[in-house]
C-alpha cells in the first residue's frame, strides 16, 4: 500500500510510523512551524490545514493525510514569498509575544469565514495563548495596525516591531527543538510513584534488552554532588538539596532513571521495563504539619553544608523581624483586623515545555541547546557539576516559548549532559505536558496570617504577618521567594510598627519555584484584602485609606528585615496610579448588567523592585559591520519579554540609525562575557543598561575615529543613519569600517552593568464586576490597570506585557489550581483538567502608563514584566467583597466556591454590597 501526501506544495511518499500523529510526521520532515504544546488537542499550537480545513495535527492520525493536501504555516504565504493577509495583519498589530502559539492562531484565523469572524470567542476556543492576554491577537484579526515606521535616531518610546516578527509569522523562528541533529538519541524519564521512598535496588537488564536502547542511567551513574535547580547569580544563596539522580525520592513524579534510545517509543518501553524496589517512607504533605516535632524529615542533611535553615523541622529558610513594638501599635489602634489568606499552586503553563538537546561539536565542546531563561548560569552549573572548564561548554537558548520564571531552573540540562558525556552522542529530552505538571515546578502556595490596626482617621498603626510558603520537595527558589514576598509587600505602606515571621517549608509534594511576581502576589493578596476590609470597618473609602498610608517619594523602604541599601525610589508614580483608579471609579457605569446581579468594584496597589538584591550582571557588545550596519550581542534570552526589541531600540537611538540596521545576537554563552539571565524584571533595566553603555561607547568611538581619519575636529562630526556627517560632507559607515580595518582598528565597544543600584515600579488594578447570586457566575464589567514603568521604551509592547500579566493573574484568581490527591500526586496534569484563560475569559483591560522617568534605569525606564500580575487577585477579591458583602480569603475564586459562600450567607438576591444592576 503506497502513501502519498502533499505538504506546502511538495510531495511526500514516506509512510508514517504506526500510530504516528500528523504533527510529528510533519516535524520529522522539517516543518517546524507546527508546534508541540499539549499532546492532547487542547492548545491549538499544532494547527494545520488538511484540504483547507483546520485540524489539530497532534490528534490527526498521519495515515489519514494519504492523498490529501496539507498546509502548515510555512506554506501560508504565496509561492513568490508574498505574505498571506493574515500574516501581514499579525505583523502590523504585533499579535504575538513569545510566538509559540502564533502559527496555530494564524492557521485558525486563515480558515475563518465572515460569520465566524463575528464570534471570535467561539472561533478561538481551540487555541491558547499564555503571553498576550488575547487583545493583540484580536487586533491582528481585525486588521488594527500598531507598528510605526522606523526613523533614524528616533527609536525609544515608539511602537517599533519585534525583530523576529517575520520569522514568527512564517513559522521559521527556531525554538529549542526546531533543528535537525544527525544521530540524535531520545531520552525518557522513569518517575517515582511514591511521595517518599528509598530506592533499595534498580534492575535495568530488561530495559537494556529493548531494541534501540543505548543506556539506562540511575543514581549509580550520577555525581554525588548536591546542587540547587534554581539559577541565581550567587548559587550559594540557594539550598544544595538536589542530585541529578537520587537514591531517595521525595515527591511523586521525581525522576528515578533515564533511558536513552534511538526513538522515544523505545525509550518509553525501556522505562516500563526498569524494575525498581522501593522502601516506602512516611510522607508529609502539609507545611504546618511538616514543621511540627516528629514529622517526617524531607532532607536529612547538614544545615550548613546544604544551606538549609532547620532541616530537622523541614524549614529551608525563614525570616523574622520587628520594627517598633507591634503590640503597642495594636493597642493604639481603634480597629484591628485579623484574617488568614490562602493561595494555591499554579502552573506556569508556557506552551513550549522544558527540554534540551546536547551534543559535542566539531571542536569537542559540549553544546547544550535549551529552553532556558538563564543560559550563562546553566553553563556555570553544568561545569561545576561535571568538573568541566567553561571554555569547553557552550549553552545556547533559541527562541524560548514562554518562561514566566519556570525556566529559571536547571531541570533537564543536567541529565541530558550526563547522557551525552556518557554516550558521546547527541541526546534530546523534551517534557510532555503531563511532565510539566509533575516534573517541573509551580507557583508557591502560601498561607498568610495578617493582623493590621489603624486609628479612626485612617492612619495605619501596626502590621503583622505570619507567612508559610510550601516549597515542595526541593528548596530551589524557596528561601528567596519567601524573603521577597515580605519585602515590597510590607514596605509599600508606612506603619510605625511592623513584624514578620516567615517560613519556607519542605513537603513531599511537587517542587515550587520562581513564578511571575516571585512571592509578592501571594502576600499582596492578603495585605491588600486586609487593608480593604480594615478601611470598611473604619467607615473609610478603601482607596483613600491606602492612599493615606502609601510610601511617598524619597521615603525609605523599610521592612522588619531592615532597609535594602541599594534599593531606591528613583522615580515615583504611585500617586498617579491612584489618580487613574479614582477617575475610573468616578466614571458612571456604562456596562449592561443582568437584572438581579450584584455589582461591585475594587482596587489594589503594588510595588516591586526592578532587579534582585545582591547583583544581576549583564554584558553587551556593539560593533560596526563591514556593510555599515551594526551587530549587538547580548546574553538575555527572548521568550516574549520583548527585550530584543528594546535593546535594539536603545542601540539604534544611541547610534543615530534605524532598528532594522541593528542585528541582535543573544542568549548564547559564545556571544558575550556573562549575563545573569532574563528574570527578576531585569531585561530592560540591567541588560538594557549594558546595551546603552556599549552603544554609547561605540558611538563615541566612531566619532573619534572619523574625526582622526578626516582630520577634522570631533565637534564637527555627528552620526547619521548610514554615515558620519561633517562640514565637508559625509563619510559612509562602510568606508569608515574599511578605513579602521586598514589600520588594524576594530570598531566595537563593550558595556556592563552590575544590577545595582535598583529602583522600584508601581502598579494599580481596578475592577468592576457583576455576580449572579443564584449561580456564582462572575462577569468582569471593566478592568483598568495603571502602570508606572518609567520611560516606556515601546508602548505597544509594554502594553502587551501588562495585558498578559493581568490575564495570567486572572487565571490564577479565578480557576487555575494544580490540585494534589491524598497521596501527593498531581491530579491536573493536562490542560483539559487544568483550565487556562481562553479568549472568551479575558476582558480587554484599559492600560494607562504614568508620566515618570527613572533616575537609575536606562533612559528613564523601569521594569514592567512581572509587576502587573501582583495587584490583580486582591483587586478582584475587593470588587467581589464590594458586590457581595463577603470577604473571600482563599484562591482561586471559582464559581462553585462563590456560589457556596453566597448560599451560606443567605444571599440569593438583593444588594448586600453596592447593589444590583
Amino acid at each position: 500500500m503506497s502513501f502519498a501526501t502533499e505538504v506546502n506544495g511538495r510531495s511526500f511518499a514516506e509512510e508514517p510510523h504506526p500510530g504516528q500523529c500528523l504533527r510529528t510526521y510533519l516535524r520529522e520532515r522539517g516543518w517546524f512551524g507546527v508546534k508541540k504544546g499539549c499532546d492532547a488537542g487542547d492548545c491549538g499550537a499544532c494547527t494545520v490545514h488538511v484540504d483547507g480545513e483546520p485540524v489539530h495535527s497532534c490528534l490527526f492520525p498521519a495515515f489519514r493525510a494519504d492523498g490529501r493536501t496539507v498546509t502548515t504555516v510555512e506554506g501560508l504565504a504565496s509561492p513568490d514569498g508574498e505574505l498571506h493577509p493574515v500574516q501581514r495583519r499579525f505583523l502590523d498589530a504585533q499579535g504575538f509575544q513569545c510566538g509559540f502559539c502564533t502559527a496555530g492562531f494564524l492557521m485558525t484565523t486563515a480558515a475563518l469565514d465572515e460569520e465566524q469572524l463575528t464570534d471570535l470567542p467561539r472561533a478561538f476556543k481551540g487555541n491558547l495563548c499564555r503571553c498576550t492576554g488575547y487583545r493583540a491577537i484580536e487586533d491582528a484579526v481585525r486588521g488594527v495596525r500598531h507598528v510605526e515606521e522606523p526613523r533614524p535616531g528616533e527609536s525609544v518610546g515608539r511602537n517599533l516591531p519585534a525583530p523576529a516578527g517575520p520569522q514568527v509569522v512564517t513559522g521559521t523562528a527556531r525554538y529549542t527543538f526546531d533543528i535537525d541533529v544527525p544521530g540524535l538519541l531520545h531520552m525518557k524519564l522513569l518517575r517515582s510513584p511514591h511521595a517518599h521512598a528509598r530506592i533499595v535496588a534498580i534492575d535495568t537488564s530488561a530495559a537494556l534488552r529493548v531494541p534501540g536502547v543505548h543506556a539506562v542511567l540511575t543514581h549509580h551513574d550520577a555525581p554525588e554532588r548536591h546542587f540547587s535547580t534554581a539559577r541565581h547569580e550567587h548559587p550559594e544563596e540557594d539550598p544544595a538539596d538536589t542530585r541529578v539522580l537520587d537514591d531517595t525520592v521525595r515527591h511523586i513524579g521525581q525522576r528515578v532513571a533515564a533511558v536513552v534510545a534511538d526513538s522515544e517509543a523505545a525509550a518509553e518501553e525501556g522505562c516500563r521495563r526498569v524494575e525498581v524496589t522501593y522502601a516506602v517512607l512516611p510522607a508529609v504533605l502539609d507545611p504546618e504539619e511538616a514543621m511540627r516535632p516528629g514529622a517526617p524529615v524531607v532532607h536529612d542533611k547538614d544545615a550548613g553544608t546544604a544551606r538549609i535553615a532547620r532541616p530537622h523541622v523541614n524549614v529551608v529558610g525563614e525570616a523574622h523581624g520587628e520594627i517598633g513594638d507591634v503590640e503597642a501599635g495594636f493597642a493604639a489602634a481603634d480597629v484591628v483586623y485579623e484574617e488568614t489568606f490562602r493561595t494555591q499552586r499554579v502552573q506556569h503553563a508556557s506552551l513550549e515545555t522544558h527540554g534540551a538537546v546536547a551534543w559535542f561539536d566539531e571542536d569537542g565542546r559540549l553544546t547544550v541547546r535549551t529552553s532556558s531563561q538563564t543560559p550563562f548560569l546553566t553553563r556555570r552549573a553544568l561545569c561545576a557539576l561535571y568538573d568541566l572548564p567553561e571554555e569547553r561548554v557552550r549553552v545556547v537558548a533559541g527562541r524560548v516559548g514562554g518562561g514566566f520564571g519556570g525556566k529559571q531552573e536547571m531541570l533537564v540540562e543536567d541529565i541530558v549532559a550526563l547522557a551525552v558525556l556518557r554516550l558521546r552522542r547527541p541526546v534530546k529530552l523534551e517534557y510532555t505536558r503531563a511532565e510539566q505538571f509533575h516534573g517541573a515546578t509551580t507557583r508557591h502556595p502560601f498561607v498568610v496570617r495578617v493582623q493590621a490596626g489603624a486609628r479612626r482617621d485612617g492612619t495605619l498603626t501596626a502590621l503583622r504577618l505570619r507567612v508559610v510558603a510550601d516549597t515542595g520537595a526541593y528548596g530551589n527558589h524557596g528561601p528567596a521567594v519567601m524573603f521577597h514576598s515580605v519585602g515590597e509587600s510590607m514596605s509599600v505602606y508606612r506603619a510605625p510598627h511592623k513584624k514578620v515571621d516567615a517560613y519556607s517549608v519542605y513537603t513531599h509534594t511537587v517542587p515550587a519555584g520562581a513564578f511571575r511576581g516571585y512571592g509578592l502576589g501571594q502576600v499582596m493578596f492578603a495585605v491588600e484584602s486586609a487593608f480593604d476590609e480594615l478601611a470598611r470597618r473604619l467607615g473609610l473609602d478603601p482607596l483613600e485609606f491606602k492612599a493615606r498610608n502609601i510610601i511617598g517619594p524619597g521615603e525609605p523602604m523599610i521592612t522588619p528585615g531592615g532597609e535594602e541599601e541599594d534599593l531606591h525610589i528613583a522615580s515615583y508614580g504611585l500617586d498617579q496610579c491612584v489618580a487613574v483608579v479614582r477617575r475610573a471609579q468616578a466614571q458612571p457605569p456604562r456596562e449592561p448588567v443582568p437584572e438581579g446581579w450584584l455589582v461591585g468594584e475594587g482596587a489594589a496597589l503594588s510595588m516591586i523592585a526592578t532587579g534582585p538584591p545582591g547583583g544581576h550582571i549583564a554584558d553587551a557588545r556593539a560593533a560596526l559591520l563591514p556593510d555599515g550596519t551594526f551587530d549587538l550581542a547580548v546574553g538575555t534570552a527572548e521568550f516574549g519579554n520583548g527585550t530584543t526589541t528594546v535593546h535594539r531600540q536603545i542601540a539604534a537611538g544611541e547610534l543615530a540609525t534605524t532598528v532594522d540596521r541593528i542585528a541582535v545576537r543573544q542568549s548564547d554563552t559564545d556571544v558575550v562575557r556573562h549575563d545573569t539571565g532574563a528574570f527578576a524584571s531585569t531585561g530592560t533595566v540591567v541588560a538594557g543598561k549594558a546595551t546603552l553603555r556599549a552603544s554609547r561607547a561605540l558611538a563615541d568611538q566612531l566619532l573619534d575615529f572619523a574625526a582622526a581619519h578626516l582630520r577634522v575636529p570631533r565637534a564637527d562630526c555627528r552620526l547619521a543613519e548610514e554615515a558620519v556627517l561633517h562640514s565637508g560632507g559625509r563619510l559612509p559607515l562602510k568606508e569608515l569600517h574599511d578605513a579602521a580595518r586598514a589600520v588594524g582598528v576594530e570598531l566595537s565597544a563593550d558595556g556592563h552593568f552590575g544590577g545595582t543600584p535598583r529602583s522600584v515600579a508601581f502598579n494599580a488594578q481596578w475592577f468592576r464586576v457583576a455576580v449572579d447570586p443564584g449561580t456564582g457566575e462572575i462577569r468582569i464589567l471593566r478592568s483598568v490597570h495603571a502602570a508606572d514603568a518609567g520611560k516606556v521604551m515601546n508602548p505597544m509592547q509594554c502594553r502587551g506585557q501588562v495585558e498578559g500579566g493581568v490575564a495570567q493573574a486572572l487565571g490564577a484568581t479565578l480557576f487555575e489550581h494544580v490540585r494534589l490527591d491524598a497521596t501527593g500526586a498531581v491530579d491536573t496534569a493536562a490542560f483539559r483538567r487544568y483550565r487556562l484563560p481562553q479568549y472568551a475569559d479575558v476582558p480587554r483591560t484599559e492600560v494607562h502608563f504614568m508620566e515618570t522617568s527613572d533616575a537609575i534605569g536606562p533612559l528613564g525606564a523601569k521594569s514592567m514584566s512581572e509587576s502587573p500580575f501582583n495587584p490583580v487577585a486582591p483587586a478582584f477579591a475587593n470588587a467581589l467583597r464590594d458586590a457581595t458583602g463577603i470577604r473571600f480569603t482563599e484562591l482561586p475564586l471559582t464559581r462553585d466556591r462563590v456560589w457556596r459562600a453566597l448560599r451560606d450567607a443567605g444571599v440569593t438576591d438583593g444588594p448586600p454590597g453596592r447593589g444590583t444592576g
